[in-house]
């Protein structure tokens, strides 16, 4: 995923404290230089944080939105990540600034929901936090299920086991056990009525759920991957293949490592795009020839056969032409 932080519009955020919360995760208080409240956001956004390391890394604010004078980010060591985890995590302390642009939602909640239920993966506990702890405040109609490897590894652990919430969160555990998944299929079975579902953390666990839930009513699915769509290596492996644009009739090489949004770009074609991860639907475009091999979390299958969202999918068929 492509992130910047503009110095001209970003914020100069001071750590106040920075908390060891799991294993390999670990909690930063950030907040302004003079304590002064903070721009506003909303459950679901994010942060896009300028690390140690140079490099711009997004990061969900895990903090209640009616919080103005702090920001509360979760950042987890990758191993096979770029460095600007570990930065985060090795070079940071309290004390110290970064700069970050100021805060976006691509993850709301939906406003027209009856009822909510939040679906967490490992650190995609940090967006579905902040909106867990939102719809509490409002005594909203919320369950929370969060799935993670071992209690070690549970972020939140403490406050998510909290007695008053039994009825509300189920915590589970699989200890790197495919045979004890959680079981999405009987969750997802029968939707009740004005229920929408949010999802965020790894992608077999989205892919789950997105399985088990194709079946619920348009609109009411919303997923959040922190832009890992875009590196995701399929069985099928990668291929280089060609867009044709209907509009233009320009012809575009796509090689096997760079995506569709990419090439349109480096030809000069202005295309708008947001999440680069296939969550937003912003990159949305018209398919009208071709198959795809559709990689994103907003297309619905009917939908699939007339879209595609150019940020992270690619092709089956050596050509695919599109309404541009």
């Amino acid at each position: 995923m492509t992130s910047t932080v503009d110095p001209a519009t970003s914020l100069t955020l001071v750590v106040r404290r920075k908390v060891v919360l799991a294993r390999d995760i670990v909690l930063f208080v950030l907040v302004r230089p003079d304590g002064g409240e903070l721009p506003p956001f909303t459950a679901g956004a994010h942060l896009v944080v300028r690390t140690p390391a140079g490099v711009a890394r997004q990061y969900s604010l895990c903090n209640a939105p009616v919080e103005r004078r702090r920001y509360l980010i979760a950042v987890k060591r990758e191993a096979a990540g770029e460095g600007g985890s570990d930065s985060m995590i090795d070079a940071l302390n309290a004390g110290d600034t970064v700069l970050a642009a100021p805060p976006r939602n691509d993850f709301p909640l939906a406003a027209d929901a009856r009822r909510h239920l939040l679906v967490a993966g490992g650190i995609g506990i940090t967006p579905i936090l902040a909106m867990f702890r939102t719809l509490v405040a409002e005594e909203r109609d919320v369950r929370l299920v969060y799935c993670t490897r071992s209690p070690e590894a549970t972020a939140f652990l403490h406050e998510l086991s909290a007695r008053e919430l039994a009825d509300r969160v189920v915590i589970h555990h699989d200890h790197g056990d495919l045979q004890r998944a959680f079981d999405f299929k009987a969750l997802l079975a029968a939707p009740e009525p004005g229920t929408h579902l949010y999802c965020c953390g790894p992608r077999p666990l989205m892919h789950a759920v997105r399985e088990h839930a194709a079946h619920w009513p348009r609109g009411s699915l919303h997923f959040e991957d922190f832009g890992t769509g875009a590196h995701v290596v399929h069985e099928a492996g990668e291929h280089e293949f060609v867009v044709r644009l209907a509009r233009s009739g320009a012809t575009l090489a796509v090689p096997r490592d760079v995506s569709i949004l990419e090439v349109l770009r480096g030809a000069g074609f202005e295309v708008p795009s947001s999440c680069e991860s296939g969550t937003c639907g912003t990159c949305r475009t018209g398919l009208l020839a071709g198959a795809a091999d559709h990689r994103d979390f907003v297309l619905d299958d009917d939908e699939q056969q007339s879209s595609i969202m150019i940020c992270v999918s690619r092709a089956l068929s050596p050509e695919l032409v599109l309404d541009l």
